[in-house]
């Protein structure tokens, strides 16, 4: 083989035999494409990593293009979704299999690689099948080297379960470094997790594996349209435990159901549901019904909120700068006494005075890993800063536009202290508010700690870990 081809290094010792010894198909003159389960989990990926495209976005589109359905589109599902979750433990494997850095690899091999090792790890597919096919695509995409290639690795990557590899590959000395390799997440999204945890760091293992979970889907009824019972037994679901509005899929496409279509429901976790409902229950004095949701887009809080505010004489101003998102808050409130303003919240000229701001503001998500699968590696620490500072200057611009005696209620979908705890902290000291004890605002959850502000955990509530701070203007 001549040098500078991808070839992999077949001198580790103490190999083990695989399980499977997959049959050597690199020089079989028939290969055979992908079906259309993989091909589907093979273009997202691709789609991924070359347009950074959102694989929760692209892959129901393309099942419905493609008319893929059934046990071929779970499948796939799991297949995509599981790839990009996994993909730093996978690319570790990958390296030590292939002995040589992922990133040197052929971007388009490298996601191939990435499927076939998934399936050999994390699934139940057979390992003959899981080679054959990754081998055939190899050879379709490239060449018989290539293939010959793809069959190496992935025979070495089947020779060993995911737990021996982990063993061998994950670092020692460094539990939370150990935690975060085991679980496929980056080391500084573990080391967030567990300074928010706190005193409860031991449930990190906990946290980091909610994030691998396939998520429920979550409705939630629209007040003064429909109950949450009468949309369960529409919908063939289950009333949510915490929220009064909640309803919990057993699963299929939310969008071809007939409530959703009619605006009479929204696909909303849970956790986001009772971020808008703590704002209409915090203690407000003389409320005057002038709402305001800084951060509207694309409309799911605004939408509940507005509905909530119906039936108290309410209306709610939202703002919301970007043109798309803009829209989708316009088609999200359609009925509801909503305006939409299109200005960035912090440069907004609006009038003082609102009595109840919701500023729910962008972050980095890992808060939601679980619904945007590729995210926890998309995501970098450098991050932070840049968004913690747009953070604090949204809430500063709530602030000022709260009467006295009003509630701004904070929140991000993030577990990062910087973008929790320290935003709030900086308000604390910079503006005239005072914090309240918000755990009530969220009643009948539990396990909400010490306060005064909610922390939301998926293994702890089932819902995205949403934070949560209510402040009261001086």
């Amino acid at each position: 083989m001549r040098p500078g081809q991808d070839k992999p290094d077949r001198k580790r010792p103490d190999r083990k035999p695989p399980r499977q010894r997959p049959q050597n198909r690199a020089r079989g003159p028939h290969r055979k494409p992908l079906d259309p389960a993989r091909r589907a989990a093979f273009d997202v990926l691709r789609a991924v990593s070359e347009r950074d495209a959102y694989a929760n976005l692209v892959l129901p589109a393309l099942l419905r293009e493609r008319g893929i359905v059934g046990r071929d589109a779970a499948f796939a599902t799991e297949l995509t979704y599981g790839t990009c979750r996994a993909r730093g433990l996978l690319d570790a494997v990958i390296g030590a299999a292939a002995g040589r850095a992922p990133e040197t690899i052929d971007p388009v091999l490298l996601d191939l690689l990435r499927l076939g090792s998934y399936q050999l790890l994390r699934t139940r597919v057979d390992a003959h099948a899981a080679v054959s096919t990754t081998v055939d695509q190899a050879g379709i995409e490239f060449d018989s080297a290539r293939a010959g290639f793809v069959n190496g690795v992935l025979r070495t990557i089947a020779g060993r379960d995911e737990k021996a590899w982990a063993e061998e590959l994950a670092p020692r000395n460094d539990p939370v470094g150990h935690a975060a390799f085991v679980h496929a997440h980056p080391r500084w999204i573990a080391q967030a997790f567990t300074d928010a945890l706190g005193a409860a760091a031991g449930e990190l293992d906990a946290a980091l594996a909610s994030g691998d979970e396939r998520p429920q889907v979550h409705l939630a009824a629209r007040p003064g349209v429909v109950s949450a019972a009468e949309l369960a037994d529409t919908v063939s679901g289950a009333v949510g435990r915490y929220s009064p509005h909640a309803v919990y899929l057993p699963g299929g496409d939310p969008g071809q159901l007939a409530p959703v279509r009619d605006g009479h429901a929204l696909v909303q976790d849970e956790g986001s549901q009772l971020v808008a409902r703590a704002l209409t229950l915090a203690p407000v004095d003389d409320d005057a019904g002038r709402w305001l949701d800084l951060c509207a887009g694309p409309g799911g809080k605004t939408a509940l909120l507005a509905a909530l505010g119906a039936q108290a004489g309410a209306r709610v101003t939202a703002v919301e700068p970007a043109p798309h998102r803009a829209d989708l808050v316009v088609e999200n409130t359609q009925g509801l006494p909503v305006d939409v303003v299109r200005v960035d919240g912090r440069q907004s000229d609006l009038e003082p005075g609102f009595d109840r701001v919701l500023v729910d503001v962008p972050c980095t998500g890992l808060g939601a890993l679980r619904r945007r699968p590729e995210s926890r590696w998309r995501r970098q620490p450098s991050d932070v800063p840049a968004l913690a500072k747009l953070q604090r200057e949204l809430l500063g611009a709530a602030i000022a536009l709260t009467r006295p005696g009003g509630v701004v209620l904070y929140a991000t979908c993030s577990p990062h202290l910087a973008e929790t705890v320290g935003v709030v902290a900086d308000a604390l000291r910079r503006h005239p508010v005072e914090a309240l004890d918000t755990r009530p605002l969220f009643a009948p959850v539990e396990d909400l700690g010490p306060g005064p502000y909610v922390q939301l955990w998926p293994h702890r509530h089932g819902t995205d870990a949403m934070f949560a701070a209510a402040l009261r203007r001086q």
